[in-house]
C-alpha cells in the first residue's frame, strides 16, 4: 500500500491538471492553432494513459488493462469536453474527443508492444550517490 501512493500520484496530478484547465475560459497557451491544439490533447492524454498503465493494477492485465486503461481516458475525454460545455468561452470538439483518444490507444500500444519505450520510462534517472 505505500507504493500505491506514488504510483497514483501522477495519474492524480494530470486528471486535476486537465479538470483544471478545461474548467477555464481562457488558457495561456503560446496561442495554439487547431493541429498543435490536437498535437496538446494526444500528449496530455497519452500522458494520462501512461500514467495509468504503468499501474501494477493495469500492467498486470497484459492487453486487458491497457483496454481498460483506453476505455477509462476515452470515458474521461468524454466527460471532460462535456463539462466544458458549461465554461463561457469554451466549446464542445468532437475532434478533441478523438484526439484524446488517440493520445491513450500511442500510449498503451508503445508502453505494452515495444520493450525499449518502457524500459526508458522505466529507467531510474537519480544520480549515483557517492
Amino acid at each position: 500500500m505505500k507504493k500505491l501512493l506514488p504510483d497514483i500520484l501522477w495519474p492524480v496530478l494530470i486528471v486535476l491538471s486537465i479538470f483544471f484547465a478545461s474548467g477555464q475560459s481562457e488558457i495561456a497557451t503560446p496561442g495554439f492553432s487547431f493541429s498543435l491544439d490536437k498535437v496538446a490533447h494526444v500528449g496530455v492524454f497519452g500522458a494520462l494513459a501512461t500514467s495509468l498503465i504503468r499501474l501494477n493494477y493495469f500492467y498486470r492485465r497484459e492487453w486487458k488493462g491497457a483496454l481498460q486503461v483506453w476505455l477509462l481516458i476515452a470515458l474521461y475525454g468524454a466527460l471532460d469536453e462535456y463539462r466544458q460545455s458549461f465554461t463561457p468561452g469554451r466549446s464542445v470538439e468532437f475532434d478533441d474527443w478523438l484526439a484524446d483518444i488517440l493520445g491513450a490507444a500511442l500510449a498503451v500500444s508503445l508502453y505494452k508492444a515495444w520493450p525499449w519505450y518502457r524500459r526508458l520510462l522505466e529507467t531510474n534517472v537519480k544520480p549515483p550517490i557517492p
